[in-house]
Formats: structure tokens, C-alpha cells, sequence
């Protein structure tokens, strides 16, 4: 039963992407987050032939005077990255990607806050952006945690989108991209706190969004297993599905919006061995720094411990045990099914955290069956 709903489930996601893409062509992003801290992996070692756009992960502004400060290795970095990949055949934009997920995000709160350190923090990221020959710029601000700052991001796009066409006009270039990498859902109605991201300010002044459909579960609740980037999830919310259709709910357009697929597992160490299904009953993380292993760890920890894999039909994702080792992850199968999803819904592409998690470029080159045609912006 569970073979046959995959390949229903594959049937109508083919279907529906052949529909859309016969009825209106869409434009297709493929993108991906480069670490700065990945040494193992330079930008040369980045297939371009894969991807459209690549992120800069990630620079943080001064937390006092919200601008940017570039060491002399930073420089380094920047440099070697853009002129790297636009030098490549293909060569692919380049963003530069601002926070993450390690950032402060008070830094953020205090700087939108307030006309002046907003225009300081602009003026300080277009400059950098230019300066260094990034093609955009990326905000990952994670999250405004009330509606007043939720306010203040939309305020921060709009002046921001002002600033760069203006600069753009007065100089006689192309006005650099301004994307921002968001919750999976547009509104947080599981916290305690409930605040929605500003629908108009990104649907008026951003080229895209880069929904972040990764992290539903993990090592902050090790009492269950679960699948961290469930595409259905019958018993709640916590989904792709969801979250994708909150955005387009509150009128976002489907073309302003980009799906992430992580390049990653979330572990867990099982209670009982033998009962090793997803929601199953956990008592700690399992193998890899903090409960995390990248899909190239999961690969090799699953052939050398010869771990049992096993495709969740209701979930769209891979788990596999071993002992009291529990991996759930997504493999090229999963996210097939997830880059079909996304095209039937209209969106204008995916993004992967992070490029240098694969083997052997086994899940993005995914997206190449189902692209009709690369994206010009």
C-alpha cells in the first residue's frame, strides 16, 4: 500500500508539473547556501551546471552601528567567492546571505527598529554587495519574535528596495536582487507569541522568498522521533504543505516564492530498538554533532553500519535505524517528490542548506528533471 500511494503520490505531482509548465512556462530558481566556514569545500568545488544562484552564508553587521565591517580574510572570502562562480561554466549569480541561523536576532530587532540604523544598515549592505560583486542580497533574520518587529521588517523592505533602485538608477546598473529566507509558515501559531511576516511589504518590494521547509523537529525535542521536513503531516500543521499554502493564502505570489530542501538528517537514539517507526519513542539525539549529519554522512553511516532505510509514503521523507541509531533525512527519491510539489504549486523554484552536504551531487541534480527553462532575474 505504502509503494503504491509513493507512486500515486509521484503520478499526479509529474502530471501536475507537466500541466502547469505546458499552461504557463514558469521561470525556475535553483539555488543553494554556501557555508563561508566549509574550508573542505571551496566555491570552485561547486557544480554550477546544478544551480542558478548561489548563497554567501553568511556576514553579520556591527551589532552597534549596523554596518559591516570586513576583516582582510572576509575580503578574501567575498572576493574569491563571486569572481569564482561568475567565472565558471556556467557561471551562477551570487548572493550575499545577512544573519542565520547562529546570528543574534536582537541585532536585527534593534537595528529595524528605528529610521536611521535602518538606512545605516542599508547603505553599509549595498555598498558591500557592490563592492565585492555580489549580484543581491539576502536577509535571514530568524525571526522577529512580536508583531512591532514583524512591522519593522516590512519597513526594512520597503526602504531597502528604495535605496538599491535608486543607487541602481543613478549608476546606470542593474538593481541588485533582494530575497529574505523565512519561516516555513507565515505566521508562528505554534509560539506563544503569535506575529505573521508583513505579506505586503515582501509581496511589493522582494524578488523572493526562500522558505525555510526544514527543522519541524530536531534535538530540542528528543522524545520522539520525526521527520524534520515533512511534506504531509496528518496530525498537525508543522508541514511544507502547510506552510506553503499559508504564504500563498496571505497573497504572496507563487513566483515570489522559493522551497528549501535540506541537504541534511536530524538524529535520534531510539528508546527501544525494535520499535523504530516515525514517532516513535526517543530518549536523546543520535549519531552526528548535535543530532545533525549531512546527507553525505548519512550515506556513509548507513552502507558502513548497514542500517535499514526506509521510505515514509505519509511524511515524503527517508528515515533508517540501526540499533538505537535513528536518521531521518531526505534522499533524491523525496525530494523529487518535493521539486514535483513545489513546480504543481506554481512556485518559481527551490534552495538547498547547504551545497556542500551532498553526495555526489546526488539530490540537486534532482531539479534538472523537472526545469523547463532557467531564470533570467
Amino acid at each position: 500500500m505504502a509503494v503504491f500511494r509513493s507512486l500515486l503520490l509521484l503520478f499526479v505531482v509529474v502530471f501536475s508539473t507537466i500541466t502547469v509548465d505546458c499552461v504557463s512556462p514558469t521561470p525556475v530558481i535553483k539555488a543553494a547556501y554556501w557555508p563561508s566556514w566549509a574550508s573542505d569545500f571551496p566555491p570552485s568545488a561547486i557544480d554550477t551546471t546544478l544551480f542558478t544562484h548561489i548563497f554567501y552564508a553568511f556576514l553579520m553587521p556591527n551589532s552597534i552601528t549596523f554596518k559591516f565591517e570586513v576583516s582582510k580574510s572576509e575580503a578574501i572570502l567575498l572576493s574569491n567567492f563571486t569572481s569564482t562562480l561568475h567565472h565558471k561554466n556556467p557561471p551562477v549569480k551570487t548572493i550575499l546571505s545577512i544573519g542565520g541561523g547562529g546570528a543574534d536576532p536582537d541585532v536585527f530587532a534593534r537595528m529595524a527598529a528605528n529610521a536611521s540604523s535602518r538606512r545605516a544598515f542599508i547603505n553599509s549592505a549595498i555598498k558591500i554587495a557592490r563592492k565585492f560583486g555580489f549580484d543581491g542580497l539576502d536577509l535571514d533574520w530568524e525571526f522577529p519574535t512580536n508583531p512591532k518587529e514583524m512591522n519593522d521588517l516590512g519597513y526594512l523592505f520597503e526602504e531597502w528596495r528604495f535605496a538599491i533602485n535608486k543607487i541602481a538608477k543613478t549608476k546606470n546598473h542593474p538593481p541588485l536582487l533582494l530575497t529574505s529566507a523565512v519561516n516555513a509558515a507565515i505566521d508562528f501559531f505554534l509560539f506563544d507569541v503569535y506575529r505573521t511576516y508583513p505579506a505586503a511589504s515582501i509581496r511589493k518590494n522582494l524578488d523572493w522568498i526562500n522558505v525555510m521547509c526544514f527543522d519541524y523537529r530536531g534535538s530540542w525535542d528528543t522524545t520522539v522521533t520525526g521527520a524534520h521536513a515533512a511534506l504531509f503531516d496528518p496530525k498537525s500543521n508543522v508541514s511544507t504543505s502547510y506552510g506553503v499554502g499559508s504564504w500563498i493564502k496571505a497573497g504572496v505570489p507563487r513566483e515570489k516564492m522559493v522551497m528549501g530542501l535540506p541537504l541534511y538528517g536530524r538524529t535520534w537514539k531510539l528508546e527501544k530498538p525494535g520499535l523504530h517507526g516515525i514517532g516513535a519513542h526517543a530518549i536523546g539525539v543520535g549519531p552526528g554533532e548535535e543530532g545533525v549529519m549531512t546527507f553525505s554522512q548519512v550515506k556513509d553511516f548507513n552502507r558502513k553500519n548497514k542500517a535499514t532505510v526506509v521510505y515514509d509514503s505519509v511524511t515524503v521523507s527517508m528515515y533508517s535505524y540501526v540499533g538505537t541509531s535513528w536518521i531521518g533525512y531526505d534522499d533524491a527519491i523525496s525530494v523529487t517528490i518535493k521539486i514535483g510539489f513545489g513546480r504543481a504549486q506554481g512556485l518559481t523554484g527551490y534552495f538547498f542548506w547547504a551545497v556542500n552536504g551532498d553526495k555526489d551531487w546526488r539530490i540537486s541534480r534532482q531539479g534538472n528533471h523537472h526545469s523547463s527553462s532557467l531564470h533570467t532575474k
